[in-house]
């Protein structure tokens, strides 16, 4: 099972802005990314928007069944003399972390980035998933004792 962390993040980002602080984070003050999450079969899928990211400017780590995804959209370069009109696009340091329940298997995971939609495939662990018991009969063992 996968768990969202920090439910004040968003709070956090919208009373900035609304005193007039910058949008863009920092490596100490990430802004949130956003995704989406949901489970396939044997495996759980989390999906990254990162438009204008580059690949080589994500970092996707796991330590103790915490998944950290960390991205950085710098600034586009602008000719000299170029005055900017408008600006709404959010630059700086993005970061998203979850918590990997003990039913994921955090050894196997994958990651895909392709047209700035990052996709981590999580898989159930195996001792998770369901199987079946086989039942001993009471009979068999009475037979071994009698012997």
């Amino acid at each position: 099972m996968l768990m969202r962390t920090d439910p004040f993040r968003e709070f956090d980002r919208l009373a900035q802005l609304m005193t007039g602080g910058t949008a863009a984070g920092t490596w100490s003050k990430p802004n949130p990314m956003p995704m989406d999450a949901y489970r396939s079969g044997d495996e759980f899928v989390v999906v990254f928007d990162l438009p204008g990211v580059p690949a080589e400017a994500i970092d996707l780590d796991v330590e103790r069944n915490v998944l950290t995804v960390k991205a950085e959209r710098r600034p586009a370069a602008v000719a000299e003399g170029v005055e900017m009109q408008v600006a709404e696009r959010p630059l700086g340091v993005f970061s998203r972390q979850l918590f990997l329940g003990d039913t994921l298997d955090a050894d196997r995971i994958e990651a895909a980035y392709d047209n700035g939609v990052l996709t981590v495939k999580i898989p159930v662990a195996a001792q998770a998933k369901p199987r079946k018991i086989s039942i001993g009969g009471a009979s068999s063992e009475q037979q071994q004792i009698d012997a």
